[in-house]
């Protein structure tokens, strides 16, 4: 007897829709193809998932959505807020998952190539068909699959062997919710040759009060002695729905950094999976998450250490209040090759409200026996010493609060080192703790 597998309403209508997706490359058109197929055998996640238990799709996939919504009433004005202040740097912006050339700018520097995703299919095919889909996996991961299948915009980013680009690449990723409930699937890839330096801000916003949702992923292809700094900065409506995952090759002697900074939205997922695949790498995670509202932040992380003697240092902090929920999923993986390890991380929670949640797990898995690595979690409350403290001196009770949240903040913070992003950060929590 065979048995019918009922998929989710949003599923099903992903699944009719996706002949409309057009396909410029024959060698990605097959990757597309089959992770389509997979996407069709997996559906969305639920919380039968391990990966999923404290993250709930349900709503998300019983919602409609408008596929290839319209992208061209989104104007520089309605953005003002939007851009970092740094007028000297390569700018793109994707509205509803299409590029917008009209709002981005690009900034030449030699050695560096960048433009969207969907150009650098025909431009640059061979540095696409070598890396796409090569690193997320979509065969695992329905989410990476559905992006895989229908993901036809993003950034490309191709820095060439020695080059040290000195100003930061911005890309904005906007969803559009004010006339329709705007779906986009978006594609980054990042490629930094031998010995290179650069860093990317991915900034995600949505207008409007319609529902949004927003698939994002990225693969980043680290060279030998390359150096790379990835951002993400998410400040949300109630209504945006973003899962995003990046997935990063790093090979040996090569540094890298990743920011992630969360303040609101309906649901957001952010994976980050590092692959350490070679001696001397050193790799950072720096995570901040201010919660209020009903918003639940979901932080999955994985560091695969495969070769011996490297290092990596993770630190997520999250304050949360109102009835918001937090998740945090850390992951290490020292492979038996990987001896001389060093690997580090911690999360910490302040929960300010009887009704704010935090579910926090960090893992080690380690199958090497010359390594140095520690874990650990925390979850509480203000100080009630330091607060009276604060107070005896004359200052007030919001006041002593907020101060004690910002220094609670500032060692993840003070790691920002592009200073126009760590002025736009500073003003969104100020704006939060006042």
């Amino acid at each position: 007897m065979t048995q019918t597998i009922h998929k989710s309403p949003l599923a099903e209508r992903l699944l009719a829709a996706h002949d409309g997706v057009p396909s410029q490359n024959a060698v990605l058109a097959a990757t597309r193809l089959e992770a389509l197929a997979r996407f069709e055998s997996l559906d969305f996640p639920t919380i039968r998932h391990e990966e999923w238990k404290y993250t709930n799709l349900r709503n998300l996939v019983n919602q409609d959505f408008t596929i290839n919504a319209p992208a061209g009433r989104v104007t520089a004005a309605d953005l003002s807020g939007v851009f970092i202040a740094d007028e000297t740097a390569t700018r793109l912006v994707f509205v509803n998952g299409v590029y917008r050339a009209d709002l981005s700018r690009t900034v030449p520097a030699d050695g560096l190539t960048v433009s969207s995703f969907g150009e650098a299919v025909t431009q640059h095919a061979d540095v696409v068909e070598r890396h796409f889909a090569r690193y997320a996996d979509h065969q695992k991961d329905a989410l990476t699959a559905l992006n895989t299948a229908y993901a036809q915009e993003g950034a490309f980013v191709f820095v060439a062997d020695r080059a040290v680009i000195e100003q930061p690449i911005y890309v904005y990723f906007v969803s559009d919710g004010q006339d329709t409930a705007a779906f986009s699937q978006l594609r980054n890839l990042v490629v930094a040759g031998r010995s290179s330096q650069v860093k990317i801000v991915t900034v995600c916003h949505t207008l409007g009060a319609q529902r949004s949702f927003a698939n994002l992923v990225t693969e980043a292809v680290v060279a030998e002695n390359a150096s790379v700094e990835y951002y993400t900065l998410q400040n949300e409506t109630e209504q945006a729905h973003f899962i995003g995952t990046v997935q990063a090759q790093i090979e040996r002697d090569a540094h890298f950094a990743a920011h992630t900074v969360s303040l609101n939205g309906a649901l957001i997922r952010n994976n980050l999976n590092l692959a350490l695949d070679g001696s001397g790498i050193e790799a950072h995670m720096y995570g901040l998450y201010l919660l209020n509202g009903s918003s639940h932040v979901d932080n999955h992380t994985l560091v695969d250490h495969r070769k011996p003697h490297s290092y990596s240092n993770e630190l997520y902090k999250g304050i949360l209040d109102g009835k918001s929920t937090g998740v945090f999923n850390g992951k290490i993986y020292v492979k038996p090759d990987a001896q001389k390890t060093n690997a580090f991380q911690s999360n910490r929670n302040l929960v300010l409200s009887k009704e704010a949640a935090m579910n926090t797990k960090p893992q080690l898995e380690i199958f090497a026996d010359d390594v140095k690595c520690s874990h650990g979690a925390t979850v509480g409350q203000l100080d009630d010493e330091m607060l009276f403290y604060l107070r005896s001196r004359g200052i007030g009770a919001d006041q002593a609060k907020a101060l004690l949240m910002r220094a609670f903040a500032d060692d993840v913070l003070q790691n920002i080192t592009i200073e126009a992003v760590r002025h736009h950060v500073d003003g969104w929590i100020a704006q939060r703790f006042a």
